[in-house]
């Protein structure tokens, strides 16, 4: 299904889709995992898996950007029962934030009740290099400030209340669990802010200088729309994003972002976050 103007669901239209994915797999997942641009990789350590393309499903989007895959993959990762979201959808891509979100409430009727977001960002703070994982502490939602939320339009109480708070939408217990995992492995885990912008073009100095400013720690197109999503529907939330590329601050620069860049510096990141992700896993199952 290519981007439509479908900008609202029904419940009817997320249990259709819930259905569909239980009458193709006997497992029933209890952590879902959003794998971000050039992490796709991570899904291939599923085991048990049931394998199910975004397009097969009844609701769901498909992905268009480079890097996703566009599969949803259920079994067991670490011990634990997860759905695994091979690819996400965009803003950018021209779907509606409630297509974007649609499988973490689809998540939700099927009993996930933990939701791990990752993204590959672009580095903000001076101190971070590529390379770096950064555990998600807030986030600045700068198209959620303009209006564009996903949890604008009619309410469905099923899920949540009409005005869900916003401040603890990253689960302490999950970020402390987060860092006791880095700790054992050796692995640093910067902490931040997320501060998220629709793209997909790239920031321009100016803007980079400007979401430095207000505190963003990392800078990209998705994740807190997932996340409000899911803290809407009480579900707990941690989030990471790999630091791919550093953000670019000034007008006589050489270099310039490339989604290209994002990939590859993917590639390198996967096997530390896999670790780090893992070892979460196994202590949550």
């Amino acid at each position: 299904m290519q981007p439509n103007n479908e900008s609202s669901y029904t419940m009817a239209a997320y249990d259709e889709a819930a259905s569909y994915i239980r009458w193709h797999t006997p497992l029933e997942p209890r952590v879902g995992l959003i794998l971000g641009s050039g992490l796709s990789s991570m899904a291939d350590q599923v085991e048990d898996a049931h394998i199910i393309p975004y397009q097969d499903i009844p609701h769901f989007p498909t992905s268009t950007a480079p890097g996703h895959v566009g599969r949803l993959i259920i079994g067991v990762l670490a011990g634990a029962p997860v759905c695994v979201m091979q690819g996400r959808f965009h803003y950018y891509e021209g779907y509606s934030l409630q297509q974007v979100t649609a499988p973490v409430r689809v998540m939700k009727l099927l009993g996930v009740e933990t939701l791990i977001l990752t993204n590959a960002a672009g580095g903000l703070n001076p101190d971070f290099a590529v390379g770096d994982l950064m555990l998600i502490e807030d986030h600045i939602n700068f198209p959620g400030m303009a209006g564009h939320n996903p949890l604008r339009g009619p309410n469905l109480e099923e899920f949540g209340t009409r005005f869900p708070s916003a401040n603890r939408t990253y689960t302490k217990r999950l970020r402390t669990l987060a860092d006791e995992v880095a700790e054992r492995q050796g692995i640093e885990l910067r902490h931040g802010v997320y501060a998220a912008v629709a793209g997909p073009s790239f920031e321009t100095p100016a803007e980079i200088r400007m979401l430095r400013m207000l505190g963003g720690d990392a800078v990209g197109m998705s994740t807190v729309h997932e996340a409000l999503v899911a803290r809407h529907a009480d579900m707990e939330v941690l989030g990471v994003s790999t630091i791919t590329n550093q953000a670019i601050d000034s007008l006589d620069a050489v270099d310039e972002p490339t989604h290209k860049e994002v990939l590859e510096a993917g590639k390198i990141v996967v096997p530390k976050l896999s670790r780090l992700l893992l070892g979460i896993l196994a202590d949550l199952a």
